[in-house]
């Protein structure tokens, strides 16, 4: 009986002998010792070690296939012996197609696994005379084989009748090798031994890194799972309208409301400067407190409230404070989060904007630059569907029952740009305007805003209020806040008046850049330019008030001359309009003046800019010229060739006059011209005071 043994298992390969004394020959791995115990007296036990690594349980089976009739090959026993054609052959179902299709291969042995080559001893040949062979195959699935496997075992394939992990490596080739490497016979085991420890480590780094795909894999196969569940979720998948992965705010319950807490906390005290728009909003807050005070009378208020101001005048403000003070939701939405690049999104969510409203009502939505969402229908192959957005809103709209206690309220800067059906009665039906401040409003915004910071008790806000012309309430926020940092970077205890004229005068000319270096020519020609403005501002009679001259560079110019009116000013006369023009070439008839025509610079591009803005309104729009009439013309390029012609002689002759007016001005006051123009070149900037000193004639000792 010969019996091979790995150390753990002893493997199924039996042979049988009939009528003589058996000897067992017990083949052992090296892993442990052979440990046989015979107690017949008749039998020979013989313990042959092959140096045989160890071996998977279908590897050796397919090795102890491979190494017999390769014996016999060699001279034991022939294959056409009588004896192996006795040989009775019993077969079972096996889960490797090779054993099933050709049996045990008679072929020269071969193995992936240079361990395997050592020559197989001869005492094997002598039992191989009467052998009775049994194919041991029980079925395995599939599964059940891959987890049996070893470590280094690979899945077995039929080519030339060779199992596939006996291909490759034949047992001549380590040989060969050593040989070529000149190996001494006595360092040949551990050439061998080497090998094979290498190629266990680099076996066991390659399940390591396998297993580290696999892991790859699964992690990249959750989240895409993840992925196509967070699409799922969208509106243009889902159809559900849900905006939780957008920054629109109309997901379920009251996400999009702001909290009825906070706006508890914004209200009409906190809206400055628009007393008219806070007063005619005041029905609206008492129609959402107390609705029953206006159906038993049978009225109804507007469902839209547009309103309708330049930016920065609070137009936000009102909105979130109508609803503070009624303490109700507020829902936000700016006009250009509804459209996408899908089609059919913005109609989506204008629906389920408006199904939240209604559900929680009464409450107020508020839409942001609704010139976005609803500018005017055009009919365009381009965009077939822009439409369906502004068609969405405008059914909606129309869908409200009566009071039903849902107000929209949208701000615009843009009413022009509106749809004609989104503003007509029933929809936004109810216009207020949020215009700029005037100066009793700039006085209120800024006691507001100089209450939140440390500032000088003798700071007067009615004195920077009469400054600050045209300012919204943005601006003078912006002016606070400027004086605010200036003071802390000047290391101040609180805030002067001085820093907030430097705020103010940053506002208007731009940030200082005292950083630039400007020759004594260009400064000398900038001096004497700043001045012809000014002193044509100062000695025309309907000309604005100056502020501030300068020629500190600021923003993108190299001077400045500041002019702000006394008071308000809600329409402008024909003389204040020619007296603008005049003051715009004050700067280049001045560089004329003194340097001559060859000196002349651009720096007065500007200038003649604003001075042709006036002259062809004046022309066009506000009817201010005898030839032409009190006629318009807002597109020029659609009169007859007459007719422009006509236009541009108008424009040109009155900015003639200007410059020819402005020219003999500054030729009559050439005294102070001088001396203002070296006063700047001196101090750098004058303030109103110092200006009309200097043109006086008074020194500025006490500067």
């Amino acid at each position: 009986i010969l019996i091979f043994n790995d150390g753990l298992r002893t493997v199924g390969l039996t042979a049988l002998f009939r009528g003589r004394t058996t000897d067992f020959y017990l083949v052992n791995s090296g892993i442990r010792s052979c440990n046989l115990s015979v107690t017949s007296p008749t039998l020979t036990t013989r313990c042959v070690d092959l140096g045989l690594s160890d071996l998977g349980v279908g590897q050796l089976d397919e090795l102890i296939s491979a190494m017999l009739p390769r014996l016999s090959q060699q001279g034991a026993l022939s294959s056409s012996s009588p004896s192996q054609q006795a040989w009775g052959t019993s077969h079972l179902s096996s889960h490797s197609f090779f054993h099933n299709k050709h049996g045990f291969s008679g072929g020269k042995m071969g193995t992936s696994y240079p361990v395997f080559c050592k020559q197989i001893p001869s005492p094997l040949q002598a039992v191989c005379t009467e052998l009775l062979w049994i194919q041991n195959r029980g079925f395995k699935t599939l599964g059940k084989h891959k987890r049996l496997q070893a470590g280094f075992e690979r899945p077995m394939e039929s080519d030339g009748f060779t199992p596939s992990f006996m291909k490759g490596m034949e047992v001549e080739t380590l040989d060969k090798l050593m040989k070529n490497k000149n190996i001494p016979d006595g360092q040949q085991d551990s050439f061998k031994t080497g090998f094979a420890e290498g190629f266990l480590k680099s076996q066991a780094l390659t399940q390591r890194t396998q297993d580290s795909l696999r892991r790859t894999r699964l992690v990249l196969l959750v989240l895409l799972l993840l992925g196509l569940y967070g699409l799922s979720k969208t509106p243009f998948l889902s159809g559900k309208g849900s905006f939780s992965f957008l920054r629109f705010r109309t997901t379920s319950g009251l996400d999009s409301a702001v909290d009825p807490v906070h706006m508890k906390n914004v209200t009409f005290e906190h809206v400055k400067g628009v007393e008219e728009a806070k007063n005619e909003l005041q029905e609206v807050v008492e129609f959402l407190r107390s609705p029953e005070k206006f159906t038993v009378l049978g009225g109804k208020l507007p469902r839209g409230i547009l309103l309708v101001g330049p930016p920065g005048t609070g137009k936000t403000l009102l909105a979130r404070a109508v609803a503070g003070e009624a303490n109700v939701p507020f829902y936000y939405a700016s006009g250009s989060e509804f459209d996408e690049m899908f089609v059919g999104v913005g109609a989506s969510r204008i629906r389920n904007l408006f199904k939240e409203a209604k559900a929680n009502t009464p409450c107020v939505i508020f839409i942001d630059e609704l010139d976005s969402v609803g500018g005017k229908r055009i009919e365009s192959p381009m965009h077939p569907y822009s439409r369906q957005t502004i068609n969405q809103l405008l059914a909606e709209m129309d869908g409200f029952k009566p009071n039903e206690g849902v107000i929209i309220i949208g701000a615009t800067n843009f009413p022009e740009a509106l749809d004609n059906a989104l503003i007509r009665p029933g929809r936004f039906d109810m216009q207020v305007t949020v215009p700029k401040p005037d100066v009793k409003g700039r006085t209120e915004i800024l006691n507001w805003y100089l209450r939140k910071i440390k500032v000088d008790p003798d700071v007067e806000a009615g004195i920077i209020a009469r400054g600050t012309v045209g300012f919204s309430g943005a601006d003078l926020e912006n002016l606070v806040n400027q004086a605010a940092l200036k003071a802390a970077v000047d290391g101040k205890d609180m805030v002067t008046l001085k820093e907030l004229e430097f705020a103010k005068d940053k506002i208007l000319m731009g940030p200082e850049r005292r950083s630039v270096e400007i020759d004594k020519k260009n400064k000398e020609i900038t001096a004497y330019h700043e001045s012809g403005h000014a002193i044509v501002a100062y000695y025309t009679k309907d000309a604005m008030p100056i502020n501030k001259a300068t020629i500190m560079p600021r923003g993108p110019t190299l001077g400045h001359v500041s002019m702000l009116p006394d008071d308000d000013r809600w329409s402008e006369t024909r003389a204040q309009l020619l007296a603008q023009m005049d003051v715009s070439m004050g700067g280049r008839v001045a560089e004329e003046i003194i340097f001559g025509n060859e000196f002349i610079t651009t720096g007065a591009s500007s200038d003649f800019d604003a001075a042709t803005r006036i002259a062809k309104m004046m022309v066009t729009r506000f009817g201010m010229c005898e030839r032409l009439g009190v006629m318009t013309y807002t597109d020029q390029t659609k009169q007859s060739p007459e007719t422009q012609a006509a236009i541009e002689h108008e424009v040109r002759k009155l900015l003639k006059d200007s410059y020819e007016r402005a020219r003999a001005l500054l030729k009559s006051h050439a005294k102070e011209h001088q001396n203002l123009a070296n006063a700047l070149l001196q101090y750098e900037t004058l303030d109103a005071r110092e200006i009309k000193m200097v043109l006086e004639g008074k020194g500025l000792e006490t500067r």
